[in-house]
């Protein structure tokens, strides 16, 4: 069985690779064609009687290291410059304000449904209400460098509060004024930690002369991200704030040990650094959502309880974004129609403490609304202007 398992995954990378590459001129989001060709697998494997592994526990595991790498990848492609702080406060309120507004709306509409404790509902709620990064940055990535960079922000500022605030509501039995200083303790340590450790893989990345040296950065950085999650800090702030770090080195004078190389050696070391990441990114996210696909069940696709509850959440999202977009004065095309749920949504889901679990917020039902955004996603790809060397973003 080794042969054909090699052949056959590096098929599938192999044709998640063209996916990839097709998806800028067919418009079609490749998260779509890989969950459809992950479930076309598993019903052709049925067919021909292929008995295949439970792969479901992998899904977690990848999702994780996918969800690190994509926001570091989109970090790192950003340029932080004071005259783009409006700019940034728009991307930061039309990540929160509808993320909060949705996760209580679908809150009070699954206690008046359910009868369920309404801390229980709100954790059933916030998986839904995140913008998935995994998903939208990828799509994006073709678009004008303005509306790029607001995707990028949204969607990475959206993928931190929603796990900050998912952690906050099921870790905590009782939320109280300890349980509020509790995690401002915790934020506060965390950007600490970051700063420091930021700095700290910063100098190794200029210093090590070893020709193996991004595999272990990134290790570190996983690591860092996972002993933090243990303690239930907000760690993606640490990956938004090494990329960050990382990709605006020229204005940071106070990092004098990394600047001293200079700035041509350090511009070559954080472009390889970057290209690795993109790689194993591509890798990670591609068999994620093959991943997805496969453990896919056809009933669930097709369940007719959820459908209703499925629409009923894709229409309050988007009403939330059009209002938060207009509020803030920002174009509505494209960006009303990226706001895919995808790996972060399942990470949530899969996370959710088991006396949380509400028949309503099924598999059926994440997994129809996954696919009713990605869809609708399509019509922001076909309105978005192209992608130019020449656009900035505006403030």
């Amino acid at each position: 069985m080794t042969m054909p398992i090699i052949i056959a995954t590096c098929t599938l990378l192999l044709l998640a690779y063209v996916f990839d590459l097709t998806s800028r001129r067919s418009k079609i989001p490749s998260v779509i064609l890989l969950i459809g060709l992950g479930f076309v697998v598993k019903v052709v494997a049925g067919i021909f009687g292929i008995q295949l592994p439970d792969l479901s526990m992998a899904l977690p595991v990848f999702g994780t290291i996918g969800l690190v790498l994509i926001v570091l990848e989109g970090a790192l492609d950003l340029e932080v410059r004071r005259e783009q702080l409006p700019f940034i406060g728009r991307a930061t309120l039309v990540s929160v304000l509808p993320l909060l507004a949705f996760s209580f709306l679908f809150a009070f509409a699954l206690q008046w449904a359910t009868g369920a404790g309404f801390q229980h509902c709100l954790a059933n709620a916030i998986p839904l209400s995140v913008i998935s990064s995994a998903v939208a940055i990828p799509t994006a990535a073709a678009f004008k460098k303005s509306d790029r960079e607001f995707v990028v922000y949204e969607s990475s500022i959206s993928d931190i509060v929603g796990v900050i605030f998912f952690n906050f509501i099921t870790v905590n039995d009782n939320i109280d004024y300890v349980s509020v200083f509790d995690f401002i303790g915790e934020f506060l340590l965390m950007i600490v930690i970051s700063l420091a450790a930021s700095v700290l893989l910063g100098m190794l990345l200029a210093r090590i002369s070893h020709r193996v040296k991004y595999i272990p950065i990134t290790l570190a950085i996983l690591l860092i991200y996972a002993v933090s999650k243990e303690f239930h800090l907000p760690a993606l702030i640490f990956i938004l704030f090494f990329g960050l770090f990382l990709g605006n080195l020229d204005q940071l004078t106070f990092v004098s040990r990394i600047n001293k190389i200079g700035k041509d050696q350090r511009d070559r070391e954080v472009h390889s650094f970057h290209d690795i990441i993109g790689e194993v990114t591509f890798l990670i996210r591609a068999l994620f959502f093959l991943l997805f696909g496969f453990v896919i069940e056809t009933a669930e696709l097709l369940d007719g309880n959820a459908i209703l509850w499925s629409l009923g959440v894709v229409a309050t999202i988007f009403a939330l974004r059009a209002i938060t977009l207009v509020s803030v004065r920002q174009p509505l095309l494209p960006l009303l129609f990226i706001a895919p749920r995808g790996l972060i949504t399942i990470l949530l889901f899969l996370g959710l403490p088991l006396s949380y679990h509400l028949d309503i917020v099924s598999r059926s039902l994440v997994i129809q609304v996954i696919i009713l955004c990605a869809l609708i996603m399509m019509i922001g790809s076909l309105t978005a202007q192209p992608r130019t060397n020449g656009n900035n973003a505006t403030s």
